[in-house]
This record gives C-alpha cells, structure tokens and sequence, in this order.
C-alpha cells in the first residue's frame, strides 16, 4: 500500500498525505509546499509516507 502512496504522491503531493494522516496539519504544509514549488510538496509527501 506504501509504494501506491509513493506514486501518487510523486503525482500529487497533497494526494499521497492525505491517504496516509488524513486532513490535518501535515496535510495543509504539504498544499502549501506544494502551491510554492512542486518538488518541495513531493519531498515532504515522500517523507510523510515514510516515516
């Protein structure tokens, strides 16, 4: 389940958080992230789902 996260987070960031913690604090950063630069949202979804 882990590696379809990934890829739709690689896809879209706020995607791959929300599956993983739902909407919440971690889920907004990452809209944010991802409004300011695309790879910025993909490297926080990544770590999100890793963690």
């Amino acid at each position: 389940m882990d590696i379809l996260r990934v890829i739709l987070s690689v896809l879209i960031p706020p995607l791959g958080v929300f599956l993983k913690v739902g909407i919440g604090g971690a889920f907004w950063l990452n809209i944010l992230l991802t409004l300011l630069g695309y790879l910025p949202g993909v490297i926080h979804a990544v770590w999100i789902i890793a963690k």
